[in-house]
């Protein structure tokens, strides 16, 4: 694996890092307005 590899893949790391925590955080938010929703 070439060094330029490594920096791509570390790269989609991240940024997979990133995307699964914006799915956790939109997810979260989701089920609280739902949970608020059957309230009212």
């Amino acid at each position: 694996m070439e060094a330029s590899d490594v920096r791509s893949l570390k790269e989609l790391e991240e940024e997979n890092r990133r995307l699964k925590q914006m799915y956790a955080e939109l997810s979260l938010k989701s089920q609280m307005q739902e949970d608020i929703i059957k309230k009212l």
